[in-house]
């Protein structure tokens, strides 16, 4: 059973959030905040394995909320929930202790597999945004890790290239012109061959080894 903290200032969007979780029994809402200062105020008393946080929200916001979680509550992770994409206090809750991000209108089911995945220690990031996003938190690696990539075949490297900017199996296989079960047995193979378990980390060395161009769509 995963125990989840729900903080947003909006009121619908947390009946909603409350609505769409309780459908699954692996997940259980421990409280409801409305801000920073309130979701932790509440964590020592509902002990949640989560808190889902909305960014920006009155009194105190979700970077700062985030900050102080990590640092007083090691145990609790944080899982971004916004409707920003290109958000400058994305990268900033990224750097605060986030375990991931994802927009508003994920699907139902990907966000609860997304929950999952971020109370199991993995890094869930909305396709939409995962190239920016590591694109800036990966400045310092100016230099590609050519040691990596040369564990990869030419096809391997491709897809990676464009996982790498975020692009879903189904988008990938468009444009190589393969099918999506090929892709997905490719994506298998790289994330073996690489060593990472999922998208967002294989995303992180894609950019590392110089296969994905943020510059270009």
């Amino acid at each position: 059973m995963i125990k989840i903290l729900i903080c947003d200032d909006q009121d619908l969007v947390c009946e909603g959030l409350k609505g769409i979780l309780s459908t699954d029994p692996e997940l259980k809402i421990v409280g409801v905040a409305n801000d920073g200062a309130d979701a932790l105020d509440l964590i020592p008393t509902c002990l949640p394995d989560l808190v889902l946080m909305d960014l920006k929200m009155p009194l105190m916001n979700g970077v700062q909320a985030t900050r102080q979680i990590r640092r007083g509550y090691p145990g609790v992770e944080v899982l971004v929930l916004t409707t920003y994409d290109a958000d400058e206090w994305v990268f900033d809750a990224i750097r605060a202790g986030a375990r991931g991000y994802l927009l508003k209108d994920t699907p139902r089911d990907r966000l609860i597999a997304s929950i999952k995945e971020a109370a199991a220690g993995k890094t869930p990031v909305d396709p939409a945004v995962a190239g920016k996003l590591f694109a800036h938190v990966t400045q310092p690696f100016t230099t590609p890790d050519t040691t990596l990539a040369s564990l990869l075949s030419e096809r391997e490297k491709e897809v990676l290239g464009l996982l790498g900017k975020g692009f879903s199996n189904a988008e990938i296989a468009a444009r190589v012109y393969l099918s999506e079960g090929t892709v997905r047995n490719y994506v298998s193979s790289i994330f073996e061959k690489l060593g990472v378990e999922d998208r967002t980390q294989a995303a992180v060395l894609a950019i590392r080894c110089g296969l994905t161009d943020l510059s270009e769509s």
